[in-house]
């Protein structure tokens, strides 16, 4: 589905982005994966896209440090000669009750969750508006759509991101740019596995498919929205949470 295609991929060394990463790969397409410092997948992944005719390349940089950060995707962009698709996978959480949560703790989240999206997205943008072509795909959340208590400052930045989705997306489209959405539900990653037992059952309670989802369950998405079989969709939010926003 994504033959002959270049994407680049952040927060791409665990959980959800790499079995992106993966999906894509095994798809076909050259994906260049972006985290934070030197990652142990880098090799699994090498050799994956070895295996499937292809090939992926690890770069890293902050995505707190927005100079840092333009930097390395300006390399990427000129080595990769330019992207089909870009996945703003990359996000924390830092959370805690409005009345008591640090500033710190407020900015980091914004400037990782929301404006490194903006970064990242204005350099492959522009390149992308250039060559008439390409599809952006920012990972949202539910609690972007609805809100979480202990998390203002993940949920403002996921809401942010999706208010940010659906401009990028009416500013690009006449130049042939799509730009969409995920919303993940409760997805079983490193996360969601650092929330306690009482409240990880509640979510599920909440299922009406009555389980969590998997990494796999999101990547599926994106494939979807990076290949031609989106072509007349954009500034959408998908919603790929077992019903639980419903």
């Amino acid at each position: 589905m994504l033959k002959n295609k270049k994407a680049l991929v952040t927060g791409s060394s665990r959980g959800i982005g790499r079995k992106i990463v993966e999906l894509f790969i095994a798809n076909g397409a050259e994906v260049w994966g972006l985290c934070s410092r030197p990652s142990d997948a880098r090799g699994e992944l090498e050799a994956l896209a070895a295996e499937k005719g292809t090939a992926f390349h690890e770069i890293c940089a902050d995505c707190a440090d927005a100079a840092a950060l333009s930097e390395t995707v300006k390399a990427a962009l000129s080595e990769s000669g330019g992207f089909d698709v870009l996945v703003n996978n990359a996000g924390i959480t830092k959370d805690g009750l409005s009345f008591r949560m640090k500033l710190e703790d407020w900015q980091k989240v914004l400037d990782i969750n929301l404006t490194a999206v903006f970064v990242v997205s204005q350099i492959v943008s522009n390149d992308m508006i250039h060559r008439k072509s390409g599809s952006i795909i920012n990972m949202t959340s539910i609690v972007g759509l609805h809100g979480g208590a202990g998390q203002v400052n993940y949920s403002a930045s996921k809401a942010g991101l999706i208010g940010y989705t659906k401009s990028l997306a009416k500013e690009v489209a006449a130049r042939g740019v799509r730009v969409n959405a995920i919303a993940p539900g409760y997805v079983e990653t490193d996360m969601t596995k650092a929330v306690n037992e009482k409240a990880r059952e509640g979510w599920l309670q909440m299922i009406p498919l009555k389980r969590a989802g998997q990494p796999e369950d999101i990547a599926n998405a994106a494939l979807f929205l990076a290949s031609d079989m989106s072509t007349y969709i954009t500034a959408q939010v998908l919603g790929v949470d077992g019903g639980m926003g419903a």
